[in-house]
């Protein structure tokens, strides 16, 4: 028998000593190499530590999971500035329970029903949209050159760049109607942390190193984040924004009127006007951020819920587990090269969908009921090849069976309810543009590079896309970020995950969720372990280091091209811990900060 043939039997065995992973491993959460930080309450995992630290104490203080949620995403604004924001945008999916301590604060006292939330165990779902939209003077021609070329300047560098953002709208939105606690309270840490400063860790300080010519090319941006003559943070270092604070500050006064009515959005027009920008003051009175209902999915039986569009990322996530699930991927093994293969080409058939189907659902049609049918994923399992990698050109030839950054951050939160929170925000590429409002302290997004700025050109990463997600007046481009909560058979709370990373988010949570419900793995194992991407084009696999040498050649063997890459994504989640009484309660939580990112962190509400 060859060690190939004992593995398989080995991975056969487990399958049946534990048909069902998810309790398997609770039963096995101390033989795995990795383990999660563990809470006797809430938890909250985010990409910089300081500012998960904000989102631990809130929940000390009695704030739910979206206090927690919300406050670790304004000191995000202030500690990672890359990717944290107040002019960006971004998606969230919560669940909160209608009984329990905290449950009194929530939905049903805050308001009507909202129609779009679903009822699932003993709780409620909602999803928010707070997307970034074009101005209303974009059109489809914004950054073609004359001979009908991208000019990646204007798409990337510029004003021009900047979508209406969406951050404060859906921050304050989501916490005055299922927050606990004042709005002013929730945000008085990421104040704090603007007003008298943090220390600049290893990861930030690189980071603002590496973005010097973007960042010194305006003066504002020079002036945040660089010492007195241009010098750079190091390590240790104290950052003080006293310009930032005073926004934060107003925004915790006013709420989104600050932003979009009063002295933050004149600062913002101002600038547009004085330097060729599109966004007026008619765009940010304009500007809404909607409910939406959750797509629901599922996976070994488990509900998935995630975005709809136009984040891209949760129908093409839903696509992929209908594809995947069948095909018993514990049976091939974890990556393995018989898995990574089936894997790589239900990527690159959902990504062809994707890039030519999706777009924002108020001004496009989407095939969405069909796209995440259980017949038409029969149709596109059909469509892989076991003994072959199918080409992008080969696949890009067929017709469609149907008609009609790494500089994202993404947090998950779970409160001693057992409330769950995921979110992601976004400026586009590291630091946006580049551009800070003067006077403000906060860096304007580049958005609009994710629209389609001519069908078949790439994108930022390397995405091409179709007419759907052409400019227009007052469209949300099309996403990547997928915020995602998965639930036990029964209803109750599971866990909450999402990535940033551009184009591979969508992959990075897929492999989260196929580790830890196919796979077996505990939350910190299934985050830690080697991720691949494929996208279509480029036609190739890239690939953490970590896979064998014979899973490479035997994925060369099958036609795969594959690349080498740095670590991609930073799956940052939470679990909710039970206890053995029977009774469905929470006794606390796991979180898991990716080690991907080395000042990310998880903190524990309490041990």
């Amino acid at each position: 028998m060859t060690q190939r043939s004992r593995l398989a039997l080995g991975l056969a065995a487990v399958a049946v000593a534990f048909p069902h992973p998810v309790l398997a491993n609770l039963l096995q959460e101390r033989s795995q190499r990795f383990h999660p930080v563990e809470s006797s309450a809430g938890i909250v995992a985010a990409q910089e530590a300081q500012a998960a630290a904000v989102g631990a104490q809130i929940l000390r203080e009695g704030g739910n999971a979206v206090d927690a949620a919300v406050a670790t995403s304004f000191a995000l604004a202030v500690t990672l500035p890359q990717a944290g924001n107040l002019g960006g945008g971004g998606f969230l999916v919560l669940w909160l329970p209608k009984r329990g301590p905290m449950a009194t604060c929530a939905a049903a006292a805050r308001g009507p029903e909202l129609p779009e939330a679903i009822q699932l165990g003993r709780g409620e779902a909602v999803a928010l949209n707070f997307r970034e939209k074009a101005p209303l003077k974009a059109g489809p021609d914004l950054f073609l050159n004359p001979d009908g070329s991208v000019n990646r300047r204007l798409a990337l560098r510029s004003l021009l760049s900047t979508g209406v953002p969406g951050t404060v709208a859906g921050l304050t939105q989501v916490q005055q109607r299922y927050g606990c606690l004042p709005l002013a309270t929730v945000m008085q840490p990421a104040i704090r942390l603007a007003q008298q400063g943090f220390a600049v860790g290893p990861e930030l300080s690189a980071s603002l190193e590496a973005a010097a010519p973007i960042l010194k090319a305006d003066p504002s941006s020079a002036a945040q984040f660089f010492k007195a003559g241009g010098a750079p943070y190091r390590p240790g270092e104290r950052l003080k924004q006293p310009l930032l604070a005073a926004s934060l500050r107003c925004i915790a006064q006013q709420g989104a009127r600050c932003f979009y009515r009063g002295p933050l959005a004149q600062a913002l027009v101002a600038l547009m006007q004085d330097q060729g920008g599109l966004i007026s003051q008619e765009d940010l009175e304009r500007y809404r951020a909607p409910w939406m209902r959750p797509l629901r999915g599922e996976l070994q039986g488990h509900p998935v819920l995630t975005m709809p569009p136009p984040s891209g990322g949760g129908a093409t996530l839903l696509q992929l587990l209908n594809v995947l699930e069948p095909l018993q991927l514990q049976t091939t093994g974890l990556n393995s090269a018989a898995t990574i293969h089936r894997m790589v080409e239900a990527m690159n058939l959902a990504y062809r969908d994707r890039n030519r189907l999706l777009g924002d659902p108020d001004q496009v049609a989407m095939p969405l009921d069909r796209l995440l049918s259980s017949r038409y994923a029969d149709q596109q399992r059909q469509r892989i090849r076991l003994d072959r990698h199918r080409p992008a050109a080969e696949l890009e030839a067929e017709p469609l069976p149907l008609h009609g950054g790494m500089n994202t951050t993404h947090l998950s939160v779970v409160d001693r309810d057992g409330g769950m929170v995921s979110t992601t925000t976004t400026l586009n590429t590291a630091y946006g543009n580049g551009i800070s409002v003067p006077g403000a302290g906060f860096l304007l997004n580049n958005e609009m590079d994710d629209f389609t700025a001519k069908p078949g050109a790439p994108n930022a990463y390397g995405l091409r896309q179709g007419s759907q997600n052409a400019i227009a007046p007052e469209r949300r481009p099309l996403s990547s970020m997928t915020p995602t909560l998965v639930f036990h058979r029964d209803g109750r709370p599971l866990l909450a995950t999402g990535s940033p990373g551009g184009s591979r988010i969508i992959t990075t949570v897929l492999q989260v969720l196929l580790n830890r419900l196919v796979h077996g793995l505990n939350l910190a194992s299934a985050v830690a372990e080697t991720r691949i991407h494929s996208q279509l084009w480029p036609d190739q696999i890239s690939a953490e280091q970590g896979l064998s040498p014979d899973t490479w050649r035997l994925l060369e063997q099958r036609g795969h091209q594959l690349k080498l890459r740095p670590a991609m994504g930073s799956a940052n989640s939470a679990e909710v811990r039970y206890g053995g009484d029977h009774q469905g309660l929470p006794v606390g939580s796991w979180g898991v900060a990716d080690p991907r990112r080395p000042d990310a962190a998880a903190v524990a509400e309490r041990p």
